[in-house]
């Protein structure tokens, strides 16, 4: 699991709220349930509105998944093909039909046993190609929702600030109250403000970022597949891999 957004999300509320306590202010003076129904409530209702139910049920059932994304290991990978490759070239491709199945990468296991179940090369690769470009697309229909989330609530949070200023007018009777009601009114702009660029945008973010480590490493996959199946050198495989990573992620084993 990489932990970055869980901790960058604890990190960025834990600075809000040292903020307050540094101010002087109780945490709680924010904390008030009308505006934050309001921001809350009316974005997911605009992020609804904007999309398809479908949408927004994969947003949210995928969510999890996505906090706790672990970075796909690509020299794991890599050897895991090379590995494939030396058998392939020493016994053929039909004696890897066990090794299939102990593959870990759905993704991986699925071209593997395609390829020995004797699909073209050029078919094979505009399969699997297919499914990365089909993956990608929805991952980024899924970034998008939360990204347009994002985009609402501030301006959601300015709505739910002139409902209460409207309040506010309606009470100039009563100026022992008006402070109070002034700053609970502008409660509704901070969640706004909050939601979207400590909830919202990140996770959308998030998303975007890690599909395009999967889609990189699907990608690779698809090149060790190709050259298992034409029963190239499982050295020059490996090196052709490791050329396909990022630098930092290489070890010695090339």
């Amino acid at each position: 699991m990489d932990p970055a957004t869980l901790a960058g999300l604890a990190l960025a509320f834990g600075m809000v709220l040292m903020g307050i306590l540094v101010e002087g202010a109780s945490p709680m003076s924010v904390v008030l349930p009308a505006p934050m129904i309001l921001v809350i409530g009316g974005t997911l209702g605009a992020g609804l509105a904007s999309s398809t139910l479908r949408d927004a049920v994969r947003a949210f059932k995928t969510l999890p998944k996505w906090l706790t994304f672990k970075q796909p290991d690509m020299d794991s990978t890599v050897d895991t093909v090379v590995g494939l490759a030396d058998r392939a070239r020493r016994e053929g491709l039909l004696s890897l039909e066990d090794a299939a199945r102990d593959v870990d990468n759905e993704f991986l296991r699925a071209g593997l046993q395609a390829a020995i179940d004797g699909t073209d090369p050029d078919d094979l690769r505009e399969m699997l190609e297919d499914r990365i470009a089909s993956k990608r697309a929805m991952d980024k229909i899924t970034a998008k929702y939360w990204n347009t989330m994002g985009g609402y609530a501030p301006t959601i949070g300015i709505i739910g600030t002139v409902v209460s200023l409207v309040h506010v007018l309606e009470n100039l009777a009563q100026p022992d109250e008006l402070g109070h009601m002034i700053a609970a009114a502008f409660v509704a702009t901070l969640w706004g403000l909050l939601s979207a660029n400590l909830v919202f945008l990140p996770i959308g973010a998030r998303i975007a970022r890690a599909s395009e480590l999967e889609c990189a490493h699907m990608s690779m996959a698809v090149e060790g597949l190709l050259a298992i199946q034409s029963g190239a050198n499982p050295r020059l495989v490996g090196q052709r891999l490791r050329s396909l990573m990022p630098p930092d992620q290489v070890k010695d084993a090339a």
